[in-house]
């Protein structure tokens, strides 16, 4: 994972997933080093110019981290910790739960 920060006595761990050809953004949600949930931003590759031109991964990254980690923190504020997927798609965008993803999503 890229970054590690703290909110509300919770650690999150944040990254790509290496290695993949898609957009895949993880966030590790712990407390007391157990892991909570996971949290992702998928974006799908036809939906990728919305965020940047240039599709370039680090770039989408750096504009929407802020708008991403907000995510997160509602989710841990409401006590959210089920793993779920924020999805965008060309038409726009839905939360869904990580299981119905698991086809296209691994951690590992």
């Amino acid at each position: 994972m890229e970054k590690e920060w703290s909110y509300e006595n919770y650690q999150i761990k944040e990254g790509l997933k290496p290695g993949s050809e898609h957009f895949q953004y993880f966030f590790v949600v712990s407390k007391d080093n157990e892991k909570q949930c996971n949290y992702c931003i998928w974006i799908e590759d036809e939906a990728l110019s919305r965020f940047d031109q240039g599709k370039d991964f680090h770039a989408i990254i750096s504009s929407q981290s802020e708008v991403w980690n907000g995510w997160v923190k509602g989710n841990i504020d409401a006590k959210d910790f089920q793993n779920k997927v924020l999805k965008f798609e060309k038409a726009g965008e839905k939360e869904m739960d990580l299981s119905e993803m698991q086809e296209h999503i691994r951690m590992d």
